[in-house]
Parts: structure tokens; sequence; C-alpha cells
């Protein structure tokens, strides 16, 4: 499994986390694990949400101030 790569939309707002997040994935492989780190609050309903619709896995969810950090593992 590589090095997890890391996204950062922060700043952006909905739906563009989503978005980057999943073109992101796209060129990913199976199982490879992608961290977003977004400030738009609403990414906190989207990502999960998308992860469930797409396939992926999301490993872990936080919050660290304003900044929310998702683990999500791609799936296949």
């Amino acid at each position: 499994m590589a090095e997890p790569l890391r996204l950062d939309v922060r700043g952006l707002n909905c739906p563009l986390p989503v978005l980057r997040a999943g073109k992101a994935l796209r060129g990913m492989a199976p199982g490879d694990v992608l961290i977003v780190e977004a400030t738009d609050p609403m990414a906190a309903i989207d990502i999960p949400h998308f992860c469930r619709e797409q396939g992926h896995r999301l490993t872990a969810e936080e919050r660290d101030g304003s900044i929310l950090r998702f683990a999500i593992a791609k799936g296949d």
C-alpha cells in the first residue's frame, strides 16, 4: 500500500471538496488512502455520503478546530 495522498480543499465550499476528492480517488488504486482536509462544514455530511454512494471506506474522521480531516480508503 502506498503512502496516503493528501488533498487540501480548505477554503473551498460545497460541492468542490467532494468533486476534488472524487477526482483524486479516480487516479488511485483500490485500498489506497486519501486524506482530505476541508473547512466547509457541509463536508462533514457530504464526504461520508459520497463514500457510501461510491463504495469507498471512510476509515477516520476528525475535527481540529475549523479543519475537518477525513481518511478515505478507495474501494474496488
